[in-house]
């Protein structure tokens, strides 16, 4: 049987898709196209990450197009197309612009590429999640979110700044829906394999989770005119890559739930076990009464957006 290789799709030609395309082809994890509605943008865009492949010294075709039948056979499809955040714009305000745009992205993909592993961006996460899962049909194995991978990697590097440590030592986890109801975990963080309550004063640590909470918020403050989009792509690159090499990694992932946490029926942030076929085990861990409800606050906030849908028709 000849060798094939691995296909990655990125809809989406914005920031956070360009991005996640390029990270995609320097990490030689499969053949990349980058689709979006603007042909130019997206052949210009692949173009560039082709040619900084001669300079980085990366192989692959990466090819931009606004035809989803060049998607086809995709074993994994990043859906990153829709209005991003500006200042003064929550997630959950993008609900009514973004969800006529994932419905009809995720259309295409159950045409073109019915045994993808989708993983859905697009902003507010956990709704927009919700619309693809009922659009494509596909089992919850090979429909996530991306979510809980950013907002503990932000929970990461505000700890090793804090502690003036590798950030490569410090493990961190972060539940719940994808915004400023988010659950950082404190107790669940290690520095070096020490807990990082061993490490802070609560006070410090309540600063440390606050700000974490507020990651994108303060980056669209800052930005002015945009939102995040390299940390971001970084996030979905790794939970596409446990994928693509069937890696088994666990991570925090927005995750169509069926009793685990005591959720039924929506996608919420929990740690997932990554592997070849997509989410391949819901990681339940114990959580305390503050953790508990925290979480229980978070998931109403998730619902009560999947309840908003629904009343807008969408």
């Amino acid at each position: 049987m000849p060798f094939r290789r691995k296909k990655i799709s990125v809809i989406g030609a914005g920031q956070v898709g360009a991005t996640c395309a390029l990270m995609a082809a320097s990490r030689d994890m499969g053949d990349v196209v980058l689709l979006d509605r603007s042909e130019g943008t997206a052949r210009g865009k692949a173009l560039d990450i082709l040619q900084a492949g001669a300079v980085q010294l990366f192989d692959g075709t990466v090819r931009g197009t606004a035809d989803y039948a060049d998607t086809a056979g995709s074993d994994v499809v990043v859906l990153a197309a829709g209005s991003p955040r500006r200042p003064g714009l929550s997630r959950d305000d993008l609900l009514a612009v973004n969800a006529g745009v994932v419905a009809s992205c995720c259309r295409e993909i159950r045409r073109t590429s019915p045994e993808a592993v989708v993983i859905v961006v697009t902003n507010p996460l956990d709704a927009m999640a919700h619309v693809a899962k009922r659009e494509l049909g596909f089992p919850r194995e090979r429909i996530l979110g991306m979510a809980g991978v950013l907002d503990s990697a932000r929970f990461r590097a505000f700890v090793a700044e804090e502690l003036s440590v590798s950030v490569r030592d410090v493990q961190a986890l972060v539940l719940g829906g994808h915004g400023d109801s988010m659950v950082p975990m404190p107790r669940h963080c290690f520095v070096g394999g020490v807990p990082l309550i061993q490490l802070l004063a609560p006070e410090r640590i309540q600063a440390l989770v606050e700000r974490a909470r507020r990651g994108g918020d303060e980056i669209v403050g800052l930005l002015g005119t945009g939102s995040a989009f390299s940390a971001p792509a970084a996030s979905i690159v790794q939970m596409a890559e446990a994928v693509l090499r069937n890696q088994r990694r666990i991570l925090p992932c927005a995750a169509w739930l069926e009793g685990e946490y005591g959720v039924t029926g929506l996608f919420v942030g929990v740690p997932c076990l990554l592997g070849g076929g997509g989410l391949e085990r819901v990681c339940e861990i114990e959580l305390d009464a503050a953790e508990r409800a925290g979480f229980e606050h978070s998931v109403a906030r998730v619902r009560a957006l999947v309840d908003d849908l629904a009343r807008l028709g969408l």
